[in-house]
């Protein structure tokens, strides 16, 4: 086991890390830009170190100055949390040439499943069902040929996304140009690669993802299913498992699946397959997410594992210590993702307590919420023996979370669990009007 690791990020995720790190006797290092200079993982870890400027670019994205400072401090091992590095197959490689562990996939496997077309080829030979769709398009002219040989309406998306980001809904051929270049455009600007893949467009649809665990010795479990169909502008704000869409006997099946296919392909770490389901219960894969998920929470609170420790175990070399049959789905847990409406300085905070109440958070009195990084503030979860019970504490969580000096979207997570679409558990993409 490790003695000390980097956390390479910032917000509520280094804050998880650190946390997780000190309940395993394992040191922490926080690396932190000019911006973040009085945020709470910084006071949290055992050292912290400023690594560059407010931009990303001169801080969380500066793959030298980690390294350096990885090796300044004594880590042994650097984890990315998610977003930032966390899928750069680059900075992997670099730990690596460094003598540094990279916690998370070997980056040969980041690079072979970060290409859409040859990781659903893989998927596709597992026997899960594969979303009819192409491999990159370098143009408009293969990408209006591809499109009709789908059948409209299909979705151009960026071949290195994530985040929804270079993703759009193409109804006719007379839409395919003007969206091809802002998808590629988009994709250029946020992530350098401006590749894009046409897809068949499923509706009415929901987002269902299966957790997974696999180790080095060949152990694979997949840790149930969530729900992440409400979405703006493909962006999830509500999570829960198990989906109120999936039945037992449906989840067996594509649980027992998702395993086999994990370990056919060889994968190692945390990760996340995910599918569309359809009206008529088929579930079509979509991708595959190499690193930890912003809404992991929910499935520790349902299941009891530490997504994290296992991560920080698996790259140490430790073989899981449980099976598919130790894992239990008994219960509901809902997390809403609280964001900032904009910048400003938190006056006042809150948090609401009782049994299996969690608020995942950055935030301590005075802390400035800046333009340079995301608008999450922290992560709401409760959990309940039902989905009722589980809804209703969540309601009165939300009522007693208060956060003051920073606009939020505390009232509208609130009429969402209170909507009778959600309640009764009969809801898609749709729900937040995305179509």
């Amino acid at each position: 086991m490790f003695s000390k690791i980097l956390i390479a990020n910032r917000g509520e995720i280094a804050v998880r890390i650190i946390r997780a790190g000190k309940e395993m006797g394992v040191a922490t290092v926080a690396v932190y830009s000019e911006a973040d200079r009085n945020a709470l993982h910084v006071a949290l870890a055992d050292q912290s170190y400023c690594i560059g400027g407010n931009e990303a670019h001169e801080s969380y994205l500066n793959e030298n100055q980690i390294i350096s400072t990885a090796i300044l401090a004594g880590a042994q091992a650097i984890h990315p949390g998610y977003g930032f590095l966390s899928e750069n197959a680059h900075f992997a490689r670099l730990c690596r040439k460094n003598g540094l562990v990279f916690i998370g996939p070997e980056p040969e496997s980041m690079e072979r499943l970060s290409d859409k077309a040859i990781l659903k080829e893989l998927i596709r030979n597992t026997g899960l069902s594969v979303i009819p769709g192409t491999k990159a398009v370098s143009s408009v002219e293969e990408a209006r040929r591809a499109a009709d040989r789908i059948g409209y309406p299909v979705m151009l998306k960026a071949s290195a996304g994530g985040g929804g980001r270079g993703i759009r809904l193409i109804r006719t051929a007379d839409d395919l140009e003007e969206a091809y270049l802002q998808a590629t455009s988009e994709a250029i600007s946020a992530f350098g690669d401006g590749s894009v893949y046409l897809e068949k467009y499923i509706f009415p649809a929901r987002h269902v993802e299966l957790q997974i665990l696999a180790d080095e010795h060949g152990n694979a479990v997949c840790l149930g299913d969530r729900d992440c169909s409400l979405q703006r502008r493909n962006q999830k704000l509500v999570e829960e498992t198990p989906s109120p869409a999936v039945n037992d006997e449906q989840r067996s099946k594509i649980i027992g699946l998702a395993v086999e296919a994990v370990k056919k392909i060889g994968y190692v770490g945390a990760g996340t397959l995910e599918f569309l389901l359809d009206k008529d219960g088929n579930f079509w894969f979509m991708e595959m997410n190499v690193r930890l998920q912003v809404e992991h929470c929910v499935t520790e609170m349902l299941t009891g594992i530490d997504l994290v420790k296992w991560q920080i175990r698996i790259a140490a070399g430790i073989p899981l210590g449980f099976t598919q049959k130790d894992i239990s789905f008994q219960g509901s847990a809902i997390e809403c993702r609280i964001n900032a409406g904009s910048c400003g300085t938190l006056q006042m905070l809150h948090v609401p307590g009782g049994p299996s109440v969690r608020f995942d958070t950055c935030l301590i009195e005075g802390t400035v919420v800046s333009p340079y990084y995301d608008s999450l503030l922290g992560k709401l979860i409760v959990y309940a023996k039902t989905r009722e019970e589980t809804l209703r504490k969540m309601r009165a969580a939300l009522c007693e979370l208060v956060i003051e000096g920073i606009p939020t979207n505390i009232e509208e997570q609130l009429r969402i669990v209170e909507d009778e679409r959600f309640t009764s558990g009969n809801y898609d993409l749709t729900f937040m009007g995305n179509r």
